[in-house]
């Protein structure tokens, strides 16, 4: 994998907003924070637009992301939110641009298209943590702070992925699997099916996540995958948070029961619990890094530095 290098205080951040606007008071406080561990910061076109529920056009979004990746003064490059539209710019991304300026590159959510795309077009490693609007700009989680800070400044491997203090991993499925890390949000998962940014999990230690799913699409989602083969290629499978599912209808399945019916059965080493989703506390998770996971233990450890 193409490795970018690890930031140090003093090093320059892009910030920008690949897909929805960001207020510019969350923008500013999360900015602030940055500035407070010595990072300098590069403000993207896209943090000056809104169009509907973009922020701004196509091509300025998409000229924030290959422009930030083509200038050697910028460092790292921070999305300050997910929300809609980042699918739209993948045809619009030099992706070899990027596989020759691999940087810091950290998003969630409607960002893990570019994670996807990144990791399978450009062998560049990414990660999926905090944003700079939604996450950096509350003092919610000094957990996810220390997290996030921990990956981006790390050149030697992250080791073991822990949840915070009292939030523990379960087993679904016994056995211990290694492999690259991969995945992300649920929906913009299934998003790429079917195109060619494909999610491509074969050998993979898939990880997912979502928020205001019901339970009956989750199961759809999941069903979809399987169906697609990319479940039965896994190496190992980690179940993340999925938050606000309940809908109150009085016909439905538990979100436990859809795991059972559709991912228990493969009988790939599965653990349930990690804290990488749109909660409070947020791991930061290097996406391309090799990984091990240990389904009887409960434990997810990075063995690869996913930066220089």
């Amino acid at each position: 994998m193409n490795k970018g290098r690890h930031l140090k205080a003093g090093d320059t951040i892009g910030l920008i907003a690949p897909g929805s606007a960001a207020s510019k008071e969350a923008v500013k406080k999360g900015a602030d924070l940055l500035e407070r561990y010595g990072f300098n910061l590069v403000y993207g076109e896209s943090l000056n637009h809104k169009r509907g529920y973009l922020a701004g056009s196509d091509d300025i979004r998409a000229d924030d992301i290959n422009r930030m990746f083509a200038d050697d003064g910028i460092d790292g490059i921070l999305c300050v939110r997910g929300g809609n539209g980042s699918g739209r710019l993948l045809d619009m991304i030099d992706y070899d641009l990027i596989r020759k300026h691999p940087k810091v590159f950290v998003g969630y959510s409607d960002i893990t298209v570019f994670h996807i795309a990144f990791s399978q077009l450009a062998n560049v490693i990414t990660f999926h943590g905090p944003m700079v609007a939604t996450d950096l700009s509350v003092d919610d989680s000094d957990y996810s702070l220390e997290c996030f800070l921990r990956a981006i400044t790390a050149s030697e491997p992250i080791g073991l992925l822990k949840n915070p203090e009292g939030e523990n991993l379960c087993s679904l499925v016994g056995g211990v699997a290694e492999g690259p890390v991969i995945g992300g949000n649920l929906a913009l998962i299934l998003s790429t099916i079917g195109t060619k940014y494909e999610i491509d999990t074969g050998g993979k230690i898939f990880f997912i996540e979502d928020i205001d799913e019901e339970v009956y699409r989750i199961d759809r989602m999941l069903n979809q995958l399987k169906l697609a083969n990319k479940l039965q290629q896994c190496a190992g499978i980690v179940i993340g948070e999925f938050l606000d599912y309940e809908s109150g209808l009085e016909d439905t399945l538990t979100l436990e029961e859809v795991i059972q019916d559709i991912i228990v059965p493969l009988g790939i080493p599965t653990i349930r619990g990690l804290k990488c989703g749109h909660g409070v506390h947020k791991m930061t998770i290097p996406i391309g890094a090799r990984a091990r996971l240990d389904a009887n233990q409960c434990t997810l450890s990075i063995l690869e530095n996913a930066l220089l």
